[in-house]
């Protein structure tokens, strides 16, 4: 039996699991692994190229145990076998240190981190579609983790370790993607909804600081998205459908050595908003699709792009929603990425070259409340980019691995068609400074990296690493990045962690058409080092502290806002802020931010419990151009999360996820004279914090296989308890006074899913 006791509805209702095995780091496949079926005969060993099938697997969830020689074993929790499409996953082992090599090792849920990263973590496939209250969004899940704040409880901004959501790295399958998002922030990464579809995803590594130099031109957080293949034992299919919208997803083999995945989504937000009688109206589309196919032993092409489209448009017959609709900022967007990948397996390593295309139409428009209305913000805006990266890894040896690799990136296409009135443009003086824009440049940008890791004997693990970036659209600017990591091992189960490292990041391309002057902006940089240590009191448990400090110099401070830096964060209203970054800046400010951090997980096992729970403490100043250090604008100073669940049998799956965070400061407004309404930055950040956010999600999920069929149903609420969390401040023009922006209340959502 499995250790959940698998329900099977008809004896002939089976399902199949089918996975590759690769080295960590090197990414190469790893034959002859031993794949284990935990609580069951079935087992596996994986081929040349380091695939395995487990074949007639009752339903239920699972767990599979992997061996090697050489290699430290792992159990891979939450394989959820159905008797609808085949299960596939994707392992990595990580290198046994050579003086344990021939010592039998306890199996661990935790794959250790061994390029010299610190603050890692990994999300698989399920933990992201069964959290509580994440919607599904691969990008909400990993706020859960320590160190993550976020800026509004309807938006994905990351806000890591005290800095702005324009720090924070993505990628998809190695695609740097500049936003995910529908109705994403220009200039930015944050957005209302992730367009990732979590079927598709593998799993979603996340490292709020002391990443590797493969990662650049990013100062606060890395998250690598990986996507699944399509299975490649049969045509396979699902149906979603949601309280927001829904998806179809087919996939299967393409010939002997081949597979394809695609899937399509589309929200009735707009059905739903219309009948309700809103005047702001969100709608959008987005679909996917990954290739892959092997040729002969030793090479691999896949192939991947995804394409959204997002739309709002507005229902203006009457006073009341011209007036509502006048404080938003409309965001319609056009965007695609795409990839192409070739795989080379040498004999000691691997070699992937990329080549990668990203292009967003950004459609932002903003009316007033007049009969009819008339438009006070326009931002037509087209970027499009080109990249060419090759990466490099080679085991040279059982104690020495090398790495490297170099990428080069074209913007070909960079068009801006901006408007922006002197009443939403106004100097340190208050004097009106009109913006209006219609040009196109070209931008490009290069980087080598490279990277040694040693492991000089079982307990001590370094890596040094050094990345160079030239970024000729500033000048052919020229930026270097030391990265040192070690790991040293007390015991079996317990294990010293350290970092330091440089990082520079250029200005996002927007902010260059807000001033003349803003085409001579240098990249700004963060340097950081982290301390930690990790304890594994049970082979499903981790405990981990941390404490880190992050300096920042260089950064983009506002001209006209001379005590404030930089720091959008999505702008729903124009009329509070200048937006996207156009006004002048100067890349001269500084900041710091430390603090402690601290995680227990549990994974699923023979224990049928598991969760998280993190707490973070820290604070984050920058200093204007007076001196004066004031807080920044993310500065949350505890953020703490819990994540429970209780799998009681593969039917049934009940979590809850309670999340508490403290105020984020403000800006008070002036409320009187000529400029009543706008916010008083000689007191940037200095007004009264907001009130302490804190919400109760839970979730009920339930599973039926049939003999070719699995249906799935699920019940979310958000906010259980209905508490009012405020997002922000804002000034109401009618009332002449200031208003708390609130959240929603009590929110459910109910899905239901088909899967053949």
């Amino acid at each position: 039996m499995a250790p959940y006791g698998p329900v099977v509805a008809q004896e002939a209702a089976t399902g199949l699991v089918s996975g590759t095995v690769l080295v960590a780091g090197t990414e190469a496949p790893l034959p002859g692994a031993q794949v284990a079926l935990m609580g069951s005969d079935r087992r596996a060993t994986t081929d040349a190229r380091g695939r395995f099938v487990l074949a007639a697997v009752p339903p239920g969830v699972w767990r599979l145990q992997l061996r090697a020689i050489g290699y430290t074993p792992l159990i891979v929790p939450d394989v959820v076998v159905s008797s609808a499409k085949p299960v596939t996953v994707l392992v990595r082992l990580a290198p046994t240190p050579i003086d344990l090599s021939s010592v039998q090792v306890t199996a661990s849920y935790f794959l250790p981190s061994i390029d010299g990263q610190t603050s890692t973590s990994t999300l698989g496939a399920e933990a992201i579609r069964r959290a509580p209250g994440v919607q599904e969004d691969v990008v909400r899940a990993v706020a859960l983790l320590p160190g993550v704040g976020i800026t509004q409880p309807g938006r994905n901004d990351l806000v890591v370790r005290g800095g702005a959501p324009f720090e924070n790295l993505f990628l998809v399958d190695g695609i740097e993607v500049p936003n995910i998002n529908h109705f994403g922030t220009q200039g930015s990464t944050g957005g209302p909804l992730s367009l990732i579809n979590v079927d598709a995803v593998e799993q979603a590594g996340f490292s709020t600081g002391g990443f590797a130099p493969r990662y650049g031109d990013r100062t606060a957080s890395v998250t690598s998205i990986t996507l699944r293949e399509g299975n490649r034992e049969r045509l396979a299919g699902e149906f979603t459908l949601s309280a927001s919208g829904g998806f179809a997803v087919a996939e299967g083999p393409l010939g002997e050595n081949g597979s394809f995945y695609f899937s399509a989504r589309r929200s009735y937000l707009d059905l739903l908003f219309k009948a309700a009688g809103f005047g702001f109206i969100p709608a959008y589309v987005d679909g996917q699709l990954k290739v892959v196919q092997r040729l002969g032993t030793r090479n691999t092409v896949s192939f991947l792009v995804i394409g959204a489209d997002g739309s709002v448009t507005f229902t203006n017959d009457d006073a009341d929603k011209r007036y509502e609709n006048s404080r938003v900022a409309a965001p319609s967007q056009r965007q695609y990425f795409s990839g192409l990948t070739w795989r080379r397996l040498l004999p000691r390593g691997v070699l992937d070259v990329t080549a990668g295309r990203t292009y967003t139409r950004f459609t932002t428009i903003q009316n007033d409340s007049l009969d009819p209305p008339g438009t006070v913000f326009r931002a037509f805006s087209t970027e499009g980019e080109n990249s060419l990266r090759a990466d490099l890894s080679v085991q040279a040896s059982p104690r020495l691995e090398v790495s490297g690799g170099a990428v080069t990136k074209v913007a070909s296409t960079l068009d801006y068609d901006l408007l922006l009135p002197g009443a939403l443009r106004r100097d340190a003086t208050g004097a009106p400074r009109p913006l209006a824009v219609d040009t196109a440049f070209t931008a490009d940008r290069q980087a080598l990296y490279g990277q040694v890791a040693w492991q000089a004997n079982a307990r001590l693990r370094t890596t040094t690493g050094f990345r160079v970036d030239r970024y000729g659209f500033l000048a052919g600017a020229l930026r270097a990045s030391p990265r040192l990591g070690a790991r040293f091992a007390l015991s079996g189960t317990t294990t010293l962690t350290g970092s330091a490292g440089r990082y520079w990041q250029a200005p996002s391309y927007i902010w260059l058409v807000g001033d003349a002057a803003n085409r001579l902006l240098a990249p700004f940089r963060a340097d950081q080092v982290v301390l930690g240590v990790e304890h594994l009191p049970r082979a499903d448990v981790k405990m981990q502290l941390e404490v880190f400090a992050k300096r920042y110099a260089d950064y983009p401070r506002r001209v006209f806002r001379p005590q404030a830096v930089l720091a959008p964060s999505g702008f729903d209203d124009v009329t509070s802020d200048i937006p996207f970054g156009l006004e002048p800046l100067a890349a001269v400010a500084r900041g710091r931010a430390v603090g402690a951090e601290f995680l227990v997980q549990k994974q699923l096992s023979d224990l049928p419990i598991f969760g998280l729970s993190s707490v973070s403490v820290s604070r984050s100043t920058f200093e204007g151009a007076d001196g004066v250090r004031r807080p920044g604008a993310f500065d949350t100073r505890v953020i703490a999360n819990a994540v429970l669940g209780w799998r009681p049998n593969p039917r049934w799956e009940l979590s809850g996820k309670w999340r508490v965070a403290s105020g984020l400061p403000t800006t008070p407004f002036i409320t009187a004279g000529p400029t009543a309404g706008t916010q008083d930055f000689t007191r940037w950040n200095q007004g009264e914090r907001l009130p302490v956010f804190h919400a109760l999600d839970v979730r009920v999920d339930r599973r039926w296989s049939l003999r070719r069929i699995q249906l799935v149903g699920y019940l979310d609420v958000q906010n259980l308890y209905g508490r009012k969390n405020v997002s922000g401040l804002r000034w109401d023009p009618r009332e002449q006074l200031v208003e708390r922006n609130e959240a929603l209340g009590l929110l459910p959502s109910i899905g239901f899913s088909v899967e053949w």
